[in-house]
């Protein structure tokens, strides 16, 4: 943008992104670029709904207002708001409410790929989650400057097909990092652990290791993992091939025995070290995982 990005406000800022637009988009419509993620749409009048495929991407309203339906929901956004949708091949109906042939509709649609994406967060810091940040395969967020000046770099780009090959893929991963930095970054975060749940199991597994000998909160780790518990407990028994509390048992019951045969320990000293309450239940499970009571089964061991 030609003026001092820091001091604009994010009103001005979509002004001017609002007029990049109008420059290219001259005619009311649906404009492809020479960018194929990146297409401009303008509207002269309010339009019906129209029942489409939304993909993983960024849609921005520039100028006028906009609502998509979702099912029985409805989300409204207008100038500087955007929506986020990280749902692939998302069925939704959407259409112009508010546009003039004075004052048109006005956006932009970029599109993503998952994998740029993943990628791009591989290289920053995952931020801390929020409790209250509950997942929505939709998320409309007010952009702020840095981002729409991006985005106002990517469609000047547009007129200098030389740098464009080379220039446009920083500019887009510059988007995509400050989203996951931004107001959308919950939402787009889900994205990213949902497309690689085993490096988030794994993580889980070091934790239960490291902490095997207390009560396991489930909730906890799921949430960590950016998991709904459901979810999590499915991507844990896929990778580990059992849920987290047979995997908690089962290394409990492996350090008691370890305990009893390489420190001599009683298998009520084993059981409570390593986090039994019950004796009784200790010896319970010992017994059904390793086919004999601690005692015998250590004898056994020792004998050969």
């Amino acid at each position: 943008m030609e003026h001092h990005v820091s001091r604009m406000s994010a009103a001005a800022a979509t002004g001017i992104l609002a007029k990049a637009i109008q420059r290219i988009a001259t005619s009311a419509g649906d404009h492809q670029t020479a960018l194929p993620e990146l297409t401009l749409h303008r509207k002269n009048a309010p339009t019906d709904a129209s029942h489409c495929i939304y993909a993983l991407g960024l849609v921005l309203t520039a100028q006028g207002s906009k609502q998509i339906m979702l099912g029985d929901r409805i989300f409204p956004y207008g100038p500087g708001e955007s929506l986020l949708l990280t749902t692939i091949d998302l069925p939704i109906a959407a259409h112009v409410t508010r546009a003039t042939s004075r004052e048109p509709y006005l956006g932009v649609v970029l599109r993503f790929d998952a994998n740029t994406i993943i990628q791009a967060a591989s290289e920053i810091e995952m931020p801390r989650s929020r409790k209250d940040a509950a997942y929505e395969p939709i998320s409309i967020k007010r952009l702020d400057v840095p981002v729409l000046d991006a985005l106002y770099r990517l469609i000047q780009l547009l007129d200098e097909p030389n740098l464009l090959p080379q220039l446009a893929p920083l500019v887009c991963k510059e988007i995509i990092i400050r989203l996951l930095k931004g107001p959308h970054a919950s939402h787009l975060w889900h994205l990213v652990t949902a497309a690689n749940p085993r490096q988030q199991i794994v993580k889980a597994v070091s934790q239960i290791k490291q902490n095997f000998a207390q009560t396991i909160r489930m909730d906890e780790l799921a949430e960590e993992a950016h998991m709904s518990p459901s979810a999590f407990r499915q991507h844990f028994r896929t990778i580990t091939g059992m849920s987290p509390v047979q995997f908690q048992k089962l290394f409990r019951l492996q350090e008691a025995r370890q305990l009893m045969l390489n420190q001599n320990m009683s298998a009520s000293g084993a059981s409570a070290l390593v986090g039994y309450e019950s004796a009784s239940q200790f010896n319970r499970e010992y017994r059904r995982q390793f086919g004999a009571p601690p005692q015998r089964d250590i004898r056994k061991i020792l004998s050969h």
